[in-house]
């Protein structure tokens, strides 16, 4: 919180506790109220003492700014602001398809449940089944796209960002297929996903 915190703020802020001390302190010593009732700028007067308290609220509170505070930066400039139609139109109402709703989500928790008996299985039996080794393989590859086809979604919208989301909508698509070779390769030509990770993990 005090990284977001204006030195400006701060400053006011350590300036109104020290000057609201200091009259506390001397509301409750009312023998010492007649030596501040006077408006001269001499030692004892308030005008000096608040000058003195200001003055040390400003170097306190420079220095804690300059250890607490940081610059604000965008991360990322912000993309185009966009408004289509009047404030009247209705929002648009995308057409209601299971395919794309509670088919698609529970495919997706299906998909992430049958991992663990498909991880679990082939170092529990002991056995390296080559369906099962390409099953895994296929369940982690469909898995992995998934979950990324999730972030594009959220994270490049494609009415703000068209072009954005067609680039990493294909970047992705080729990566899968990339992936995929690789597996397949992996698998027919090699030792296979199962033995690699008990390799590596008994190396």
């Amino acid at each position: 919180m005090a990284s977001i915190l204006r030195p400006a703020t701060l400053r006011h802020a350590c300036m109104y506790a020290q000057v609201h001390t200091a009259f506390k302190t001397q509301a409750a010593n009312p023998t010492s109220i007649s030596k501040y009732t006077t408006l001269s700028p001499h030692r004892g007067s308030i005008t000096s003492r608040i000058a003195r308290i200001r003055s040390a609220a400003n170097r306190n509170s420079l220095q804690a700014a300059a250890f607490q505070t940081s610059s604000r930066r965008d991360i990322l400039p912000a993309g185009p602001q966009v408004i289509e139609g009047t404030a009247n139109d209705a929002a648009p109402v995308p057409h209601p398809s299971p395919t794309h709703g509670s088919y698609h989500w529970t495919f997706e928790r299906l998909m992430s449940a049958a991992l663990i008996p498909l991880t679990v299985a082939p170092f529990a039996a002991g056995t390296l089944n080559p369906i099962t080794d390409a099953v895994l393989a296929g369940t982690i590859l469909l898995h992995s796209y998934i979950g990324f086809q999730s972030v594009i979604i959220d994270y490049i919208p494609a009415k703000r960002l068209p072009k954005t989301r067609a680039l990493f909508w294909w970047g992705l698509r080729a990566v899968t297929v990339m992936v995929g070779v690789g597996f397949y390769e992996f698998e027919t030509n090699d030792v296979g996903l199962t033995e690699a990770i008990k390799r590596i993990w008994t190396a």
